[in-house]
């Protein structure tokens, strides 16, 4: 055998060495991922032992809505994302995290959840995102209509928009907020991504663009740059936008991911916002006041009697006790004409000793004075 040849069967004799280490490496790393997957499945469902437990020394038969805590959810998420030092990003391992308490709660009886439907909406999305996937989520056609299912206890919490980034306040919320006993239990807030939704190929072929007269603001400059001469129509929400479009080449819908996978109709162009940090908050509305979460903001919707420094009056009290004020929105009253009143958003819950002495001080002096909430702020994964 000649050196030539020595020397390829040595570096096949090498190469072939080095393929059975990989290989061995490998079959290693797959065993450690298998016995951690089993660790991970005994985990979980030890963790659902121990909400039966908790469920149980509550009463035995009592509903998933009996033993919801959004303030001890948000601590735990909180907690979650203090611990999480990666590789997974924040907004992974709250979403997981998420899910395993979704399921835990849902062993015996899912919630019902009612949303400002149809099914694709944003307002869908915010569910999903405050409750997880093993939830009975319940599309309902207004405003309106999930607030009285939550009323009648058809529903156990109820999920409505209430302000988008760019486009302000949602009135219909607001004014039902008004006269509603229900308070706010919760918050979500969410990066909104507008998309062209279409089976047309190009932008050429559209003549209509369908959405809500929300969606088509937050788009206008796109929409004036690039489909100037297209015919802008207004619906009562996206996902009915793209249920619409779904066999018109002609068309298109502005629309979240969310509706594009729903009615399976393709998006031609993704992220048309004007505003690349679009976002809208989203309330969660019950029947009960949550206690102190150690991070909470508190809604009051305020009247105060006609005069001169009637606004001075009602915020004066709150300046007083050092509580920041982070919102104020005036709407009619309905009591009269020229008649408004205010919903104010605080920093803290309503049971901190200054919103309190504040409430006591307002009460003595306004005409109007109500707790419309108190709850944990919406959880941010900026890091990511």
């Amino acid at each position: 055998m000649n050196e030539s040849s020595k020397t390829e069967q040595s570096a096949a004799a090498d190469q072939k060495q080095k393929t059975t280490a990989r290989q061995d490496s490998l079959s290693q790393v797959r065993a450690e991922i298998d016995a951690l997957d089993l660790s991970i499945q005994q985990l979980i469902n030890a963790r659902a032992e121990l909400a039966t437990r908790v469920r149980n020394s509550k009463g035995e038969h009592l509903a998933a809505i009996d033993y919801y805590r959004p303030e001890r959810e948000a601590q735990v998420l909180r907690q979650v994302l203090a611990n999480n030092k990666g590789p997974l990003s924040d907004a992974e391992m709250l979403r997981l995290f998420r899910e395993i308490m979704s399921a835990c709660l849902a062993q015996q009886k899912p919630l019902r959840i009612a949303y400002l439907g149809p099914e694709g909406t944003f307002t869908q999305q915010a569910v999903l995102i405050q409750f997880g996937h093993s939830v009975h989520a319940l599309a309902q056609a207004s405003v309106d209509e999930v607030f009285q299912q939550v009323e009648q206890t058809e529903a156990d919490f109820g999920v409505v928009p209430i302000e988008n980034s760019t486009q302000g306040m949602v009135s219909h919320t607001l004014d039902r907020l008004l006269t509603s006993p229900l308070k706010i239990c919760a918050e979500v807030e969410m990066q909104i991504h507008q998309n062209l939704i279409t089976v047309a190929t190009r932008l050429e072929q559209i003549e209509r663009v369908y959405s809500h007269a929300q969606s088509l603001a937050q788009c206008r400059n796109w929409l004036h740059d690039h489909l100037p001469d297209a015919e802008l129509i207004a619906v009562s929400s996206n996902a009915e936008a793209v249920r619409r479009i779904r066999h018109d080449d002609r068309a298109a819908a502005i629309a979240g991911e969310n509706a594009a996978e729903v009615y399976q109709v393709p998006i031609l162009i993704a992220d048309i916002e004007d505003q690349a940090d679009n976002s809208t908050r989203f309330l969660v509305v019950g029947r009960q006041l949550c206690p102190p979460s150690g991070d909470d903001r508190t809604t009051l919707l305020l009247a105060g009697h006609e005069g001169p420094g009637l606004l001075y009056r009602l915020l004066e009290p709150i300046a007083r006790a050092g509580v920041n004020m982070s919102r104020i929105e005036s709407r009619p009253s309905r009591q009269g004409k020229w008649n408004y009143v205010f919903f104010v958003d605080l920093d803290g819950h309503a049971e901190e000793p200054a919103i309190a002495q504040a409430l006591l001080e307002l009460r003595a002096t306004a005409r109007v004075v109500k707790v419309l909430g108190a709850y944990p702020r919406a959880l941010t994964t900026e890091k990511t």
